[in-house]
């Protein structure tokens, strides 16, 4: 397969990360906090804004704006990466070798996609309710008042069926 990814200077990006084997090596907080550490460093050299994410044991979720004259992403992936793969010894390999992405188009787009990544804890049947999910940027949509306190709590948010990158 000849896969081409779209690279768009200052483009918004849906991008799903998957462990090697899907072990579950995010399951405990202290591995979770490896990966934040690893968003942090790379952030700090090469800028992007996380628009929301979720963790997952075996996989994540996340939502980057890139700078307006900016589009390598897969640096920031490599280096996020290698950053938690040097400190999680054990678990080599720690990750697929590849991640999908998907340019958003526009507001409607990203709206299905915040859905989706906030609501796939539940959808992986990990809690009842998507607020019960410890590593998922859920906790400050709902404190901004973006969603409300009780979102996903009677049913799936409408998410179209052809947003499924697992």
């Amino acid at each position: 397969m000849d896969y081409r990814r779209v690279y768009e200077s200052g483009g918004c990006y849906f991008f799903t990360v998957v462990t090697a084997r899907r072990r579950p090596l995010f399951a405990s907080a202290s591995a979770v906090s490896h990966l934040r550490a690893a968003f942090r460093v790379v952030r700090g050299r090469y800028p992007f804004q996380t628009q929301c994410a979720v963790v997952l044991p075996d996989h994540l979720h996340c939502i980057w704006s890139l700078p307006k004259d900016d589009a390598d992403f897969s640096l920031r992936w490599q280096l996020i990466k290698s950053y938690v793969s040097r400190r999680m010894p054990d678990d080599r390999p720690v990750w697929q070798p590849r991640f999908w992405e998907h340019l958003i188009r526009d507001e409607t787009d990203l709206a299905h996609h915040l859905d989706y990544i906030h609501f796939n804890p539940v959808k992986h049947g990990y809690v009842q309710r998507a607020q019960a999910w410890p590593f998922s940027s859920i906790h400050r949509y709902i404190a901004d008042g973006r969603y409300p306190a009780d979102w996903g709590e009677y049913g799936a948010p409408n998410i179209p069926e052809d947003i499924g990158y697992e």
